[in-house]
């Protein structure tokens, strides 16, 4: 049997093929998982801009030079050696770019299961798990799209507002989020008007995201990268999803001493990217990467897993009913799209009113 998968050229993201690849007979214990559906947002961009550094591009191995780029989405068990999966069962989780996936289930519960293979062990436990839809209380069957497009940037967005609170805003008043269009910006803006009312959320987007960012209703003022000098210079803590140097140096340069608190996320913005905080100092408190699956793993341990899931839940439910209407959701067929809308995402040409969906 054979599985198609998306190469993408570790040193020219733009550069993608599709290869065929030979899986061999299911190992013992192993089962093989046949990819129904995935989205490609912004966060997939990112995945790949840090592969080496974050270890993204050793979760689904490919040849010397080139990368499987991660998704997250849906897939049924095609093939089981594992007593207790069974044949048709679906679960969610952390899939490659391709129509296949064997994985090793260890840790298996009527909830999930881990994958044990041994090359996926050294990276975060977090990206290793999947669910089991039967059992899952936050599977909507009407709703995998949006869980797919918003869910894991989403979580980020949670974790981030939740970390941000823990320090009770670093005596901040505002928060000012760049790439305020991104899927995971909306998501922490949600959560902080859910659970941080008192702090001004301020959206920063290109000059053409304005009018749909504004429309979010999410933020209490949206401004383009153009205008940031147009800021009150309050006490403020910033969340950089941009990933672009110059940005960057131009909000600790408006806030300087005002500026609380510095947080790095993602890299959107690939063509001007900073490497996290590396170059000249900037003004302000030194920035600092956050990285969403150790705080997951932080943020459950300290609550539980029933507690935990129970509020990201409740944050979740709620962000759906401000995400409504917000995105168009596109429906693609075949790698060959996938490896379309990748590669046009790495070259800027991301539309935030758009959520795609490919269908392997």
């Amino acid at each position: 049997m054979h599985t198609t998968q998306v190469h993408v050229r570790k040193t020219a993201l733009t550069e993608a093929a599709l290869v065929e690849v030979s899986l061999g007979q299911l190992a013992d214990g192993a089962v093989r998982l046949q990819i129904e559906s995935f989205s490609v947002t912004a966060n997939n961009v990112t995945y790949a801009v840090v592969g080496d550094g974050f270890k993204y591009w050793d979760f689904f191995p490919a040849p010397e030079g080139s990368g499987i780029v991660p998704m997250w989405g849906h897939a049924r068990v095609i093939e089981s050696r594992h007593p207790e999966i069974a044949v048709g069962e679906r679960v969610y989780g952390y899939l490659p770019m391709a129509s296949h996936l064997d994985v090793n289930p260890g840790r298996v519960s009527p909830g999930g299961f881990s994958d044990m293979s041994e090359h996926r062990q050294p990276m975060s436990p977090v990206y290793n798990s999947y669910t089991r839809l039967a059992a899952d209380p936050e599977h909507d069957p009407a709703r995998e799209a949006e869980r797919m497009i918003f869910g894991p940037l989403f979580r980020t967005g949670f974790l981030i507002e939740y970390f941000l609170r823990g320090a009770d805003w670093f005596g901040a008043e505002q928060l000012v989020v760049t790439s305020a269009s991104s899927k995971t910006a909306m998501g922490l803006a949600s959560v902080a008007r859910q659970s941080s009312p008192q702090i001004r959320r301020i959206g920063l987007t290109s000059r053409g995201n304005v009018a749909f960012v504004a429309a979010s209703g999410l933020y209490d003022e949206v401004l383009s990268y153009d205008d940031l000098d147009k800021l009150a210079v309050l006490r403020s803590v910033s969340v950089d999803f941009a990933g672009n140097a110059d940005l960057l140096a131009r909000i600790h340069r408006h806030f300087d001493a005002a500026l609380a608190q510095s947080v790095l996320v993602g890299a959107t913005h690939i063509e001007a990217r900073s490497v996290f905080g590396k170059g000249e100092p900037l003004p302000g408190p030194k920035p600092e990467l956050f990285f969403a699956p150790d705080h997951a793993v932080a943020f459950f341990k300290a609550l539980g897993a029933e507690e935990g899931g129970r509020l990201v839940a409740a944050a979740w439910r709620e962000f759906l009913k401000a995400a409504e209407g917000t995105i168009t959701i596109e429906r693609h067929a075949g790698l060959e799209a996938a490896r379309d809308v990748f590669t046009t995402m790495v070259a800027g040409q991301i539309d935030p009113a758009k959520g795609i969906v490919i269908e392997p």
